[in-house]
């Protein structure tokens, strides 16, 4: 069963390597206003494919609003570096090796494979927006491909936040 995580809660401490070299860690993200953390299914995902490139262009713009952004999946590091090459990403930072108890922890869906395109095992999409202390202030968790929001609203939505100094919401216990 999966179970989300509940926000303003610290995210997991995950450490992943990048396909352009060195690692990212949830927890320790430093932006300025939000860490925007997109997990996809994989190189086997056609939906992926075009959610990462429509946000590969935008990239200098999120972060010229204050925020970073990583693509994260349970894919290898050959699969994480074929989809960069393939799907032709320039700018986005590509994770990979997402362990399966990391990607319950995040409160992802995770799939069995169904054909032998997809690997044995990998989770669904996912968006986790981070605050520069290392808490949860927004999650997005499908599990199916399709139906994903769009990158264009979510950054619109977080600027909003950061001119308004909006509180995270989702947080009463009522």
């Amino acid at each position: 069963m999966t179970t989300l995580m509940t926000p303003k809660s610290k995210i997991p401490t995950i450490e992943l390597p990048l396909v352009s070299g060195g690692t990212f860690n949830m927890a320790e993200a430093s932006p300025e206003n939000f860490q925007i953390i997109v997990v996809y299914r994989g190189l086997h995902c056609p939906k992926c494919k075009a959610q990462l490139k429509a946000i590969d262009p935008r990239v200098a713009d999120i972060r010229a609003d204050g925020h970073d952004i990583v693509a994260v999946s349970m894919d290898t590091e050959e699969r994480a570096q074929q989809a960069k090459t393939d799907w032709e990403l320039e700018d986005l930072p590509i994770a990979h090796s997402l362990e399966l108890l990391d990607a319950k922890s995040l409160g992802l869906f995770i799939s069995d494979s169904i054909s032998d395109k997809e690997p044995k095992i990998f989770s669904e999409p996912g968006i986790f927006v981070v605050r520069p202390d290392g808490t949860l202030y927004a999650e997005i968790v499908q599990n199916t491909p399709f139906g994903r929001p769009d990158m264009e609203d979510i950054v619109d939505g977080l600027n909003f936040v950061v001119k308004n100094d909006y509180p995270t919401r989702g947080t009463s216990v009522a």
